[in-house]
């Protein structure tokens, strides 16, 4: 048998100069030791609209208008003849769950083993991003089409994966607008037992509400990480209170126990969470007396926080949401509301869509229905419980 060490793909991970190379130069290498013949990496824009290249020498793509769109969009391999006759296989670049963006791969002929070959080239470029991404600047500078303003900047560093998930569970957010966000943020994070998810809104919509949903969003995760228990409301009340007592924020705070299916929330003055099952809306079935918001029961009452608890149902969706989402308007100056934001997401349900691919498409909808720009932040989180079947 040869020895596993002549392969060329062996020798590219374990040759140390690769290590450091751009992902440029990594990619070209890379496809070169699996025997493919040429590819470039896209990467999403912040706002999902666009497939931005790595490299300067080919065009990005829209994501809603093009077969790399529709691999991105599907998570799902798309092969098609290009004018030359050669032919492109796109891959989608996953980090996990989280869609990062596509991976094409040119060649004269794909085969089978070529194709295989390009799924593992994909997985090892997700990777590099990954690794790279949150140093290197470049990477954010591609995905962004508009300057930054300071408070977004400040909360998008805090900001974890749109997506994370596993087996039994994906949990999905989206927030705009992408480049002007005060005082939304939105958490979550995985256990082996349970989904922790986040949903803030801080009082007003500057560099002050940024650092209000900053510092809630760390208490949250501090106390998660040493092991508490909901309701984890009261370390946030507390940390507000000594660093920022000028400072509140709503949100809802929610534990989801994997295994059965148990939710728990804390709803901080917030909207209630909204429960699709069987493609409707289940009226009212998540809404109970909210406690005061974030950093008030200090000032107002020394009254613990409630948690509240129901049993979710397999294919069950969860909505978490700021008011900026139901508060926007249409062409026709109507709220866009409640119900036509619920029927959305069912509709995408119906239809087999992807969780993520639902609240790209349904905060797209909002923006592009906007009179104007967005009067307030509009966070989504999608929760969604599916457990393999026994």
């Amino acid at each position: 048998m040869p020895d596993a060490g002549d392969d060329p793909l062996h020798q590219f991970l374990a040759d140390s100069t690769n290590r450091t190379v751009d992902l440029t130069t990594a990619l070209a290498r890379c496809t070169k030791a699996l025997g493919l013949h040429h590819s470039v990496a896209y990467l999403a824009d912040i706002q999902q609209r666009h497939l931005v290249p790595l490299t300067d020498v080919t065009a990005t793509l829209p994501i809603d208008d093009s077969l790399a769109g529709w691999t991105y969009r599907t998570q799902s391999l798309r092969v098609e003849p290009t004018e030359s006759g050669a032919m492109t296989a796109w891959f989608p670049l996953l980090d996990g769950a989280e869609r990062l963006g596509v991976l094409a791969v040119y060649g004269p002929l794909l085969t089978a083993a070529s194709l295989n070959r390009g799924k593992a080239l994909a997985t090892l470029v997700a990777m590099m991003v990954t690794s790279r991404r949150t140093f290197k600047d470049s990477y954010v500078q591609r995905t962004r089409t508009e300057r930054m303003q300071l408070p977004s900047e400040m909360l998008r560093a805090f900001l974890p994966p749109r997506t994370i998930g596993n087996a039994r569970v994906v949990s999905t957010a989206v927030l705009e607008p992408a480049y002007e966000i005060g005082g939304d943020a939105f958490d979550h994070a995985l256990t082996e037992t349970a989904l922790h998810a986040t949903v803030l809104d801080a009082m007003g919509h500057n560099l002050a509400s940024g650092l209000t949903s900053a510092l809630a969003l760390a208490a949250c995760r501090n106390a998660r990480r040493i092991g508490a228990e909901l309701p984890r409301a009261q370390t946030v009340d507390e940390a507000l209170a000594q660093w920022l007592p000028d400072q509140f924020c709503t949100g809802i705070l929610a534990q989801l126990d994997l295994a059965s299916g148990v939710l728990r929330w804390c709803n901080c003055g917030h909207p209630a969470p909204l429960l699709i099952r069987d493609h409707r809306l289940m009226e009212h079935a998540l809404e109970r007396d909210a406690d005061p918001p974030l950093g008030l029961p200090y000032l107002l009452t020394d009254r613990g926080r409630t948690i509240h608890e129901v049993t979710l149902r397999p294919g069950d969706r969860v909505l978490l949401y700021t008011d900026g989402v139901t508060e926007a308007r249409t062409h026709d100056g109507e709220l866009f509301g409640l119900q036509r934001f619920a029927d959305y997401v069912i509709r995408a349900t119906a239809a087999g869509e992807l969780a993520p691919e639902s609240l790209r498409r349904l905060i797209h909808s909002i923006l592009d229905v906007e009179t104007s720009r967005l009067r307030d932040d509009a966070t989504i989180m999608m929760l969604e419980w599916q457990p393999p079947t026994q």
